[in-house]
């Protein structure tokens, strides 16, 4: 699927304002790092549009604050600071998996050196947090503005759990798979979750806000195991990321995961030794590759990525939404399911 359903265009120029007005001008070279990063600008500093995501969350956030309500433009600062929140993760990340390109580009870190760009990420979060002061010029209580602190930073604190549980099963080869979606609910599913909760909790009581919690952890979830499927199995062209990149990385994406317990004790020693080695090369990565064929990890992987989608298409009609815009969560969850970028 190559086009982006309709919503992640409808607000996407406001977000990308405002993120723009969250950073600010300041002429500090830091700030060109958090530019860049978000590719308003080029490495030397000159402007120009470069790939900036798919503003999922914000994107989320958006739609869960207009379709529980009239007005959307007071969920501009929050959907601004889930993005930067995301981002800030990104940049870390990258540092942590000594990633060197991010949306067809060099990441920060490779550009600017480690340390930087840890001081880049950590600006970015603390950005993130004031903006949500902005709020106030929108009229929301001083009551829902903590209510929304509350939740951007308890979904924050579970992904960086779940970031610490992926780097901790760097070093083991019994993860199972239960215990990695355990891990993808915390790093990924969270934030998404979040995003959700924060559009609603601007228009609905506590109480009503529940669902889009169910809803956005099942998306979240289906979200990551895609993701992890196009990290073997994605085209170069869509993603930007080599074919098999996961592999190469010595990533154990839930494929691997899946292939480690699923495979008959000479496979699985082999795997093993493969991802203990220093690096892999192209005949490993072949070998790899065979492996996941044998056990089917592929279609493992594409059937666990349909059945949290169905929860999540399932529990869409428990959300307290205006009839008019329960195709814009459908359309989603189905862009979700068979994206290839």
């Amino acid at each position: 699927m190559n086009e982006l359903p309709e919503i992640f265009s409808r607000f996407r120029q406001e977000i990308d304002s405002e993120m723009r007005s969250i950073i600010s001008e300041n002429s500090l070279p830091l700030y060109d790092m958090l530019r860049y990063h978000m590719g308003w600008i080029d490495e030397n500093g000159n402007p120009g549009i470069f790939n900036k995501g798919k503003f999922l969350r914000a994107t989320l956030c958006m739609l869960a604050c207009i379709s529980t309500g009239k007005e959307y433009k007071k969920a501009l600062p929050i959907a601004a600071s889930i993005e930067l929140i995301h981002n800030f993760s990104l940049i870390h990340d990258d540092i942590q998996d000594n990633d060197i390109q991010r949306r067809h580009r060099p990441t920060l870190w490779c550009l600017w050196g480690k340390p930087q760009a840890i001081n880049a990420g950590t600006t970015m979060e603390v950005l993130a947090n004031l903006a949500i002061l902005k709020l106030k010029n929108y009229n929301v209580s001083y009551r829902r503005q903590m209510e929304v602190f509350r939740i951007l930073n308890e979904s924050c604190l579970k992904m960086l759990e779940g970031q610490y549980l992926d780097i901790s099963f760097e070093d083991k080869f019994d993860v199972n798979p239960d215990e990695y979606i355990t891990m993808i609910e915390k790093k990924t599913a969270s934030l998404i979750e979040g995003a959700m909760l924060i559009g609603a909790a601007l228009n609905l009581k506590d109480k009503d806000i529940m669902p889009f919690k169910v809803f956005g952890n099942y998306l979240g979830i289906a979200f990551q195991i895609r993701d992890d499927i196009l990290g073997i199995w994605g085209s170069e062209d869509k993603t930007g990321k080599p074919h098999a990149s996961d592999i190469r990385k010595k990533k154990k994406s839930f494929p691997v995961v899946f292939a480690l317990k699923q495979s008959p004790p000479k496979i699985k020693k082999d795997l093993q030794k493969i991802y203990n080695r220093k690096k892999i090369n192209e005949y490993q990565v072949a070998k790899m590759l065979n492996y996941l064929e044998i056990v089917k990890a592929k279609d493992y992987c594409e059937e666990k990525c349909r059945y949290y989608y169905e929860l999540a298409a399932d529990e869409i009609k428990n959300l307290p939404i205006s009839d008019n815009h329960v195709n814009s969560y459908k359309e989603i969850s189905d862009f979700l399911l068979i994206r290839d970028f």
